[in-house]
């Protein structure tokens, strides 16, 4: 996959150690020769190149986040400041707040000129310092404000909206002749970008989630017939849900958006749920957010300002489900119903993201010192890759239901494959 280049690199980097334009990684690494991969893609591998594009004495360089919150957010601007002020010395650096709108004079608040005091301690905190926010920005009123402010490198932090208005800023400073290098770092605590084999933040979802779990099954398991209901993040793919799951070992049912379920019926879930309170008199259930969407009833969907379809809520749904169907059979249930959403998505970053965190920011200097533009930072078989905008924001990652991910979930809890 060809990544755009502004133009011919002609300054020396500072890096002793470098990677060249013609490494490639194959998406696929494991191949069957007897069904060989058609239009295999490869991916032009990160790092840092030999000769810069841009001049580090006179680079000015931005970082803006957009979207939900996620662990880890502080670390990568962090990150990629220290990398481009003390790496390549690029000493000019702006903090655009309030995500995209921050790029529109009219509507967002002055940037931040950053500097190794204000970054200093910001990774030991949860959410963004520079704040965000969700919906599109005026791409021409951007783009005026980031040449008039002499801005020659945009990192964009943030999800598939967020990469899909980086694409768009890109697109327009090149109809006008601008030289702007547009760099995107995946953000997704659901795990589920394309070429991305893990986001940074996932892995402290996880973590926060499991701790979550220990106290509902604590909650449950002290009352006769006690139910607790978790609803956790993952509004397209079940990651979240199912890493939980696996962590925590005390989950008995997760459902997540890729396994459709029927609540009623002899194999149904509410059934089997009945059974597992006969037998052992408590129950943990833990839902993903974009779990079971078909079986609520409601109006015409609606977005949300990244233009995302809002999920129905399946917490309160499934709650209402279950209370209903238990009064119906004259069980007596005692309901714990907890969504731990924002709280896991707003704390620091652990250990383990935070040495990703940085890795990502780094690699998207080195590309954007480089000349390099219109891509985002990629993930793959313990490579960090060039990723083009345009093919990345054209998929998205589901966790398959026959793969080593579910099938440990579905040993964990000895739940049925299938709620039929």
């Amino acid at each position: 996959m060809d990544i755009t280049i502004l133009g011919k690199p002609q300054f020396p980097t500072p890096k002793r150690r470098t990677v060249s334009d013609n490494l490639r990684i194959p998406e696929h690494t494991i191949q069957d020769p007897g069904n060989p991969v058609i239009s295999e893609l490869d991916f032009e591998i990160a790092g840092p190149r030999d000769l810069l594009f841009f001049n580090p004495e006179v680079t000015r360089a931005g970082i803006v986040t957009c979207g939900g919150l996620c662990p880890g957010l502080n670390n990568v601007i962090r990150s990629v400041f220290l990398e481009l002020y003390f790496a390549y010395g690029v000493k000019d650096v702006l903090g655009f707040r309030g995500g995209y709108q921050g790029l529109d004079p009219q509507k967002g608040k002055e940037p931040i000129r950053l500097t190794p005091q204000i970054v200093d301690t910001v990774h030991k905190e949860g959410g963004t310092f520079l704040g965000t926010s969700r919906g599109p920005v005026d791409i021409t009123l951007a783009v005026d404000n980031l040449i008039k402010l002499g801005i020659n490198i945009l990192f964009t932090v943030g999800g598939d909206g967020t990469q899909k208005g980086g694409n768009a800023l890109y697109q327009e400073a090149r109809k006008r002749g601008y030289p702007l290098s547009v760099v995107g770092i995946p953000k997704t605590i659901d795990n589920d970008v394309a070429f991305v084999t893990r986001t940074f933040g996932y892995l402290t979802a996880v973590e926060e989630a499991a701790k979550v779990l220990t106290r509902a099954h604590t909650e449950a398991r002290s009352v006769e017939n006690g139910i607790a209901l978790v609803k956790l993040m993952g509004r397209n793919a079940g990651f979240i849900a199912a890493g939980a799951t696996v962590a925590s070992q005390d989950v008995n049912f997760t459902l997540v958006p890729e396994v459709p379920f029927k609540l009623d019926g002899p194999k149904g879930f509410l059934a089997v749920l009945k059974e597992r309170i006969l037998n052992r008199s408590h129950a943990m259930v833990v839902v993903a957010e974009g779990a079971g969407q078909d079986l609520i009833e409601t109006g015409a969907n609606i977005k949300d300002a990244s233009g995302n379809i809002k999920s129905k809520d399946i917490g309160i749904y499934l709650k209402d489900v279950i209370e209903t169907y238990f009064k119906a059979e004259k069980i007596p249930i005692v309901m714990r119903y907890i969504d731990p959403s924002y709280l896991v998505r707003s704390s620091p970053a652990n250990a383990e993201d935070s040495i990703l965190c940085d890795l990502f920011a780094r690699n998207a200097v080195h590309a954007a010192m480089a000349g390099k533009t219109g891509l985002v930072i990629g993930y793959m078989h313990n490579v960090f890759i060039h990723v083009p905008i345009e093919l990345l924001t054209s998929r998205k990652k589901f966790m398959e239901p026959d793969s080593l991910t579910w099938n440990a979930a579905l040993t964990a809890t000895g739940q049925p494959e299938i709620f039929e």
